[in-house]
């Protein structure tokens, strides 16, 4: 984790049990303006003292607090006079661990329900929101028993315990999810427990992250010469109008024509980045070299390895050559938490993504910017870096371009005709 930033703004962590929503807690608690990351759910009290969060938020997760192989806190979390928010799953944990108990649900539930509020919540979770109100549940367990200290706060006609508190020791639990847009005033209740209970400042934004990213940056490079590849898509386009902020000519991108590009991107990129951006940019047509190692491959697969290899041994030409002591990645937040989750998504990463096959030979030391950002972040700081807007929300497309959208032996000809049959494609509509 990055620790300039986690001392720099209040920190939420995200303890995750493995929900298909937990990045979603993440976004939202981003958008209330305060910095969080996401963390494994077995993360030790040591370790969560030193990072001293403001607050923990433990997501929900597909499996059952009662069963053998569940995950589970580790001891001492509960007991660091942290403020708490459980949801789902961690709510249930949040039961176990201090006393209570949690059974099957003899109705399991999925969709929407009515909340009803007490008075009580009112006055923390619920502050400025309605009396009733509609949230998304998602759940087969169900609290029997609350521990000791705990009270009511929201219930619905077939959740008791939908939203429990105990005010003293500011440790919250919701049995639904706030997360979702599904619920109401969902966001508004995320906000509520980030600045009302963890009294979160509110200042992570875009506009404080470039300055702050800018002289992080020059203190990491100093004088030295920083390479990196850029494709013409959003992350690699940000991340280099970024380093160019920071270090000007120091920083040289490096676009390189594989032969399998959409309609006109050769000459696109090089106008955005050399022209519109102000980049220093050293352009590559190895076009004939990517085409020759295609010639007769059908297998997709295969198309990428030959593709990201050759890739690989053209930009370890230009690194070398440029004299680089650091490497530019436009690695993203979502890149760098993949694994945390517990039996949560799989971790395999497409052979193409990325640039993570450069060899350890070349001796760069990785500069990722861009580290700590969702892919929403990532375009709000385009814009505010000066970026067109056509050019951040441009269409997504693949490293191994046209090649793996042809089936079968590959012919330079069906190039140019896919091409030009594709060049409406360049931006979202």
């Amino acid at each position: 984790m990055d620790e300039r930033v986690e001392k720099s703004h209040g920190l939420i962590l995200i303890l995750d049990f493995g929900s298909q929503y937990s990045h979603l807690i993440a976004r939202r608690v981003r958008d209330a303006s305060v910095f969080c990351e996401l963390v494994a759910h077995d993360i030790s009290a040591e370790k969560i003292k030193a990072l001293n969060p403001k607050g923990l938020i433990l997501s929900g997760g597909p499996a059952s607090v009662y069963e053998k192989d569940a995950p589970h806190l580790s001891p001492g979390v509960l007991d660091l006079e942290i403020p708490v928010l459980g949801i789902c799953y961690g709510l249930q944990e949040i039961t176990r661990t201090l006393g209570g108990s949690v059974v099957a649900h003899e109705k399991k539930e999925y969709g929407y329900a009515q909340l009803t509020v007490s008075s009580l919540g009112k006055e923390a979770l619920f502050i400025d929101l309605e009396d009733d109100f509609s949230v998304w549940m998602s759940h087969g367990d169900k609290i029997d028993q609350l521990p000791e200290g705990f009270v009511d706060c929201g219930t619905t006609a077939n959740t008791e315990h939908a939203a429990v508190a105990n005010v003293d020791r500011k440790i919250y639990g919701l049995q639904f999810h706030p997360e979702v847009t599904h619920t109401k005033f969902g966001t508004h209740i995320l906000s509520n427990f980030v600045h009302e209970i963890c009294h979160c400042v509110g200042d992570w934004s875009m506009k404080n992250f470039i300055e702050e990213a800018t002289e992080e940056i020059r203190k990491m490079v100093g004088g030295e010469r920083v390479i990196g590849a850029v494709s013409g898509g959003v992350d690699s386009t940000v991340a280099a109008v970024l380093m160019k902020k920071a270090i000007g000519d120091q920083f040289q991108a490096v676009f390189v024509n594989n032969g399998v590009l959409r309609k006109d991107e050769d000459t696109e990129v090089q106008n955005r980045m050399r022209d519109k951006c102000g980049v220093h940019l050293t352009y590559v047509d190895a076009s004939e070299e990517f085409l020759a190692k295609l010639a007769g491959v059908t297998e997709p697969e295969t198309k990428r390895k030959i593709i990201g290899n050759t890739f690989i041994e053209i930009f370890e030409r230009e690194a070398k050559a440029s004299g680089a002591k650091f490497l530019l990645q436009g690695t993203l937040y979502p890149d760098v938490i993949e694994s945390v989750s517990h039996k949560g998504p799989s971790a395999t990463i497409k052979t193409h993504h990325n640039v993570g096959g450069l060899p350890e030979r070349m001796n760069l030391k990785l500069v990722e910017p861009l580290r700590l950002l969702f892919k929403d972040e990532v375009r709000t700081l385009g814009l505010i870096l000066g970026i067109e807007e056509d050019s951040i929300y441009r269409h997504p497309f693949p490293g191994p371009g046209l090649s793996i959208r042809i089936l079968g032996t590959y012919f330079p000809a069906q190039t140019n005709s896919m091409a030009f049959g594709r060049s409406d494609a360049s931006s979202v509509t």
